[in-house]
């Protein structure tokens, strides 16, 4: 097939040929979680196993089988995002999910569904509020709560087989967008559809896409951000490892929209098996004529590389992208000039993320009144995000833009638990959404309509899309701290604010946390964090210190506490813990009361000692000298 021939028509013909002669469909979830709980042993004992009982099965499609096809497919597909209850398999057409499965439950999946016995149960999910089985992902409360579009495929599709993603209506937008609609109506349409940037920023998608379009010259250049690198967020990753030519289609319908000829995927070294799809899927589109010199046989070219990362968080800011892409040291410049105006070697680019670019296809492909039907007239459409920390059900979930955060936490999460992940109707303390460019969320906000504009009344923002549920017992000094700890390591060192500034704010977090804090601390804390916020040069420092300020503002009396009667509420700072005992370990050998220097330790020899915390100086003495670690918070 050439590439001035390419029928899309063709492709999904051929994969329904291909595939009409199978009973069933065994998808065993391959995105990188359950790879690493297992699930290629499954994939491979799901291909023994069906041996032993005489029937073939096929992971690659192929020609020969055409005439006398195996009954039954066997494919691995990227996340199906409940991440928690991996390695997960799906048994088409009965729909069912096994959770956990293991290479030695295979045997007894197989023998169930030939004999049709019905799914094996103890492998089914059971809902944890009301005890009931479910079967299907229709039956989880994790699913049937979601309303996915960009995830919609992920965890279904093969996304190393190119057809079944043509055959699921696949490059149909991005052919339109060449063949029958031209730069500025593409542009148009984008702006109607009021998509905007799901990186973080929010900017509108079809205005970015406008201004490059204006810029003059021949050259200009589209790049996909999938630099993802917040903690707590995967779902960049997710995508382009469970439905890559999604983000294809959606950097073509970009290169259309402004004129561009070249594109880059520039993705981070920590996602081998994103990089890995995302090449298969490049170099498959090249075959068919997808991508190339002559795209759609329009004699219009478009290429794409993929490049990998060193993974510097930084790098997910769009000038220091760009300059790690041309062979320099990641490091943000000043804008303007925007990348619309001077971008990848100084030519108009146009950067946007994976979940924006595979958002694009399904606008262009769907229309702009069904995308605008969901989420809400300024932020309409869907958000991915990763839910993650103290709730039931963690993983990776699609809501439109406006669903408030009772909803998620609550109802798709399953509501909050205790250290140990058991549902024991722990209170919900906070959640921190957007990751170290983010702030925190409080009860307060449980019915707050999750959107850019909306989150930004409150001083926090949707940014990657992290969502990190904690309950009552989490120290907000110590997430403040942990998250200023990430940013001032991934700081690139060329403004001084962000450069010196983070790290003075971790050494005045420490000082809290560690008991050295006092009474002109926290406004220098809060003076400081503000001057990095606006004296820094991108967006890593410039929102650096939102969880703090966002922490401080929520949770003053928290960080009062540690500061005024150097206490930790939560009992998680060590240093603040009260000096203690244990009856249990101590033996009464006396060593640690010769030891005390002030006379804090009082007991009878062969008896737990006791410590008098209003006497102890917490020079750590007897706890060095205690051979039983009896002793604690000193």
């Amino acid at each position: 097939m050439s590439a001035a021939t390419v029928e899309l028509e063709g492709l999904a013909s051929e994969y329904r040929n291909l595939t009409a002669f199978h009973k069933r469909r065994i998808i065993v979830c391959a995105g990188t979680g359950c790879v690493a709980g297992g699930s290629r042993q499954v994939l491979a004992a799901f291909e023994r196993e069906l041996t032993v009982h005489g029937m073939e099965s096929e992971t690659e499609l192929r020609f020969e089988h055409e005439h006398n096809a195996p009954a039954v497919r066997l494919s691995g597909s990227g996340c199906q995002g409940f991440c928690q209850m991996g390695p997960l398999v799906r048994v088409l057409p009965e729909g069912i999910m096994y959770i956990k499965v293991k290479a030695e439950d295979v045997p007894e999946i197989v023998e169930n569904m030939l004999e049709g016995e019905g799914p094996v149960e103890r492998l089914l999910y059971r809902d944890p509020a009301s005890g009931a089985l479910c079967p299907t992902t229709d039956d989880i409360s994790f699913y049937k709560r979601q309303h996915r579009m960009v995830l919609a495929s992920c965890g279904q599709l093969d996304p190393g087989e190119v057809r079944e993603y043509v055959a699921n209506g696949g490059y149909f937008a991005a052919r339109r967008a060449w063949l029958e609609m031209t730069a500025e109506s593409v542009c148009e349409e984008m702006e109607l559809s009021g998509l905007r940037g799901r990186g973080g920023g929010g900017f509108p998608t079809g205005r970015k896409w406008r201004l490059t379009l204006a810029q003059p010259g021949p050259k200009k250049y589209v790049i996909c951000n999938a630099d993802e690198g917040d903690p707590g967020a995967f779902m960049d990753r997710s995508v382009m490892e469970g439905n890559p030519h999604s983000v294809i289609e959606g950097m073509l319908i970009a290169a259309r929209a402004i004129g561009a000829d070249e594109g880059y995927v520039y993705v981070r070294l920590e996602y081998p098996l994103a990089v890995e799809r995302v090449r298969k899927a490049v170099a498959d589109a090249e075959r068919e004529g997808i991508l190339g010199g002559n795209v759609f046989g329009s004699g219009l070219p478009f290429n794409i590389h993929v490049m990998e990362g060193a993974g510097a968080f930084v790098c997910g800011e769009e000038t220091a992208l760009i300059a790690s892409i041309e062979g320099r040291r990641g490091m943000p410049a000043p804008k303007p000039p925007f990348p619309a105006q001077s971008g990848l070697w100084g030519k108009p680019t146009v950067i946007n993320n994976v979940e924006t670019l595979a958002t694009v296809p399904l606008v262009i492909g769907r229309g702009v009144a069904e995308f605008r039907g969901l989420g809400t007239a300024k932020s309409p459409g869907t958000k991915t995000f990763a839910l993650t920390g103290h709730v039931v059900n963690t993983g990776l979930i699609e809501v439109p833009l406006g669903t408030t955060l009772r909803e998620i936490v609550m109802e798709i999460g399953g509501g909050v638990t205790d250290d140990q992940g058991q549902p024991t109707g722990e209170i919900f303390k906070a959640v921190q959404i957007g990751g170290p460019s983010g702030g925190c969320l409080t009860p307060e906000n449980l019915d707050l309509p999750l959107d850019f504009d909306s989150l930004q009344g409150v001083g926090a923002m949707v940014g990657s899309g992290g969502l990190v549920v904690m309950n009552n017992a989490t120290c907000m000094v110590s997430v403040a701290r942990f998250f200023m700890q990430f940013t001032q390591n991934e700081s690139c060192g060329k403004c001084v604010l962000c450069r010196e500034g983070t790290k003075q704010m971790l050494a005045l977090l420490d000082d809290i946390i560690e008991g050295r804090a006092d009474e002109s601390t926290l406004a220098l804390l809060e003076e400081l964090a503000k001057a990095v916020r606006v004296g820094s040069l991108c967006g890593l420092g410039k929102t650096a210190p939102n969880p703090v300020l966002s922490t401080m503002r929520q949770f003053r009396a928290e960080y009062e506490a540690h500061v005024f009667q150097k206490r930790c509420p939560t009992g998680r700072c060590k240093a603040l813990a009260a000096p203690a005992i244990d009856p249990a370990l101590c033996i009464g050998c006396t060593a640690c009361a010769r030891k005390c220097p002030v006379g804090a330790i009082s007991g009878e020899r062969r008896a737990p000692h006791r410590i008098d915390p209003a006497l102890c100086i917490k020079c750590g003495a007897c706890a060095a000298a205690c051979k039983f670690k009896a002793i604690s918070g000193v």
